[in-house]
């Protein structure tokens, strides 16, 4: 692991980041006369979406670009190959960089029962994104869009390995989860931590333990590849990125984020 890190590019010289207010709705609250209703945007500025809940079910994921979606504690990050479905009056803030390209799609809740009870990261393959495309014709008969939400329905399949970090909100690792999120490469480990605070390592791997289900080191890890998406898919070369979230080599890097996601860093740059 290294100690500072430079070479994410800057990102001063933005605009504002453009804050959309929507409304909390509870589930089936708005009667939609759809089945799967989808819709893009690229963005073209940061862009928060504070704490809001749809009436249907959504479908996230992206075209080009990484963004992210937090319900409670927990983040995912959203990506061309992986996206999140919420249950129907989840409620979930999203943030989208500039030049993300997003897809979303809404399903209505009289029709299609939701995947799972809470939030779940879904696989988007390319027949998902081909028939998700092929609902935005706009000539497809009525026939045709049936058979087609059908298949959608019937092709959506939780992904084998998520992108997700859930945040300690406890005291005791409140300066941990601080340092760790605003610089995932911080190089302290578990000793160095327990010193710093005053604490025992096994009282910090227990308190980690309780809040994630995870040791220091592998919820380190999971925030190393969070934040590694996001850089990728916003452009960055896996070197800068590598260099960012702590590790001394690509090469390094490579093996432990293929380990987290199953994927090589390069299938979350644009244009993968």
């Amino acid at each position: 692991m290294t100690g500072r890190r430079a070479g994410v590019t800057a990102r001063s010289e933005r605009p504002p980041v453009d804050r959309r207010e929507l409304p909390v709705f509870a589930a089936g609250s708005v009667p939609v006369p759809y089945v799967i209703h989808p819709m893009d945007e690229l963005l073209d500025r940061d862009t928060l979406w504070p704490p809001h809940a749809h009436p249907t079910h959504e479908l996230l994921w992206n075209l080009r670009g990484a963004s992210s979606a937090t319900v409670d504690a927990r983040t995912w990050a959203i990506t061309p190959t992986i996206g999140l479905w919420l249950p129907a009056g989840t409620l979930h803030t999203a943030h989208g960089p500039a030049g993300t390209w997003y897809r979303t799609a809404q399903f209505g809740v009289h029709a299609v029962p939701p995947l799972a009870p809470g939030p779940v990261a879904i696989e988007v393959t390319a027949l998902l994104r081909l028939l998700l495309d092929r609902l935005t014709e706009p000539d497809l008969t009525a026939d045709s869009r049936a058979l087609t939400e059908r298949m959608v329905i019937d092709v959506l399949t939780p992904a084998a390995h998520e992108v997700a970090v859930r945040l300690p909100q406890s005291a005791l690792l409140a300066p941990v989860v601080a340092a760790v999120t605003s610089d995932p490469g911080d190089p302290r480990a578990l000793a160095e931590w327990s010193a710093e605070l005053g604490v025992s390592p096994r009282t910090l791997t227990r308190a980690f333990r309780a809040e994630t289900g995870l040791s220091f080191g592998r919820w380190q890890a999971t925030v190393r590849t969070q934040r590694a998406v996001l850089l990728l898919g916003a452009g960055e070369t896996v070197e800068v990125v590598a260099e960012a979230v702590g590790y001394r080599s690509a090469s390094a890097f490579g093996a432990a984020f293929r380990r987290e996601t199953g994927l090589t860093p390069g299938a979350f740059r644009p244009g993968a």
